[in-house]
């Protein structure tokens, strides 16, 4: 599905990623986990293609970039981030950003198709959201935002979906509904990249972890392997505890 060969990435006199190797096959969901300035990001604006970097390759759905068409092969990638969220219009009705999805677009300027409208209905209702289908998007809690913005990535049922850092801002309630709506995707035929820098939000989902550190993996597999004291404290300088609990890892600091 997504493969990241010998990827360096450097800006100006800055090494953001140092030789990374990363091979994510079908069925298999990961978490990139890191603390913050780690590389993470990085790493999806690679995948996405939206960056390239300064040495190596970065295959995705048997697509290398700089040997294939960017565009069509985003058409089979969901992203949720920020970055994009802060694209779009507040005042547009959330039926309407959900629909933009279907084809990538920021904002309608013409008619939306019935059978298109009547998709992101079953998007939000998918995500428990439906009776917020009329709403401005500048309305709502940021919980609710984060489930208007999976739902717009679901639009094209894309092959493989990328998160960055959905649960931000969230409190405990709005945090544990969204994770829910995330771990439900184990039920769908989609590859899920998830970055994080919390531990708690590896659910059950997520077969496979990968640890950055200063842009380099120090660790990567599957995640009961991976999740480790020695590994966590070497990321995050923290001497933790792992304490495993309905298939989620917890942490204590010691």
């Amino acid at each position: 599905m997504i493969q990241l060969s010998g990827i360096h990435y450097i800006r100006g006199e800055r090494h953001i990623l140092n030789d990374v190797n990363l091979q994510i096959e079908s069925g298999q969901h990961w978490v990139i986990l890191g603390r913050n300035g780690s590389g993470k990001t990085t790493l999806l604006e690679l995948m996405n293609g939206y960056e390239f970097p300064s040495r190596g390759s970065v295959t995705v759905l048997g697509n290398r970039f700089g040997q294939c068409d960017v565009r069509e092969v985003r058409k089979k990638i969901g992203y949720i981030s920020q970055s994009l969220f802060e694209k779009l219009n507040l005042s547009d009705p959330v039926q309407e950003v959900v629909a933009t999805g279907e084809y990538a677009f920021l904002r309608f300027y013409q008619d939306i198709p019935q059978e298109v409208k009547d998709k992101a209905f079953d998007m939000l209702k998918r995500v428990r959201i439906p009776h917020l289908a009329d709403q401005p998007l500048g309305s709502l809690s940021q919980g609710e935002r984060k489930k208007v913005m999976l739902a717009r990535s679901l639009m094209m049922m894309p092959s493989i979906l990328i998160l960055d850092e959905p649960a931000a801002g969230l409190d405990l309630y709005e945090r544990e509904k969204f994770l829910a709506d995330v771990n439900e995707l184990s039920q769908q035929q989609i590859t899920v990249v998830y970055v994080t820098h919390h531990i708690e939000e590896i659910m059950p989902l997520f077969t496979h972890v990968a640890i950055i550190e200063q842009g380099e993996l120090i660790a990567s597999g599957r995640k009961e392997d991976v999740l480790t004291p020695e590994n966590l404290l070497q990321a995050f300088g923290v001497s933790v505890s792992i304490e495993w609990f309905q298939e989620r890892p917890w942490i204590k600091v010691l």
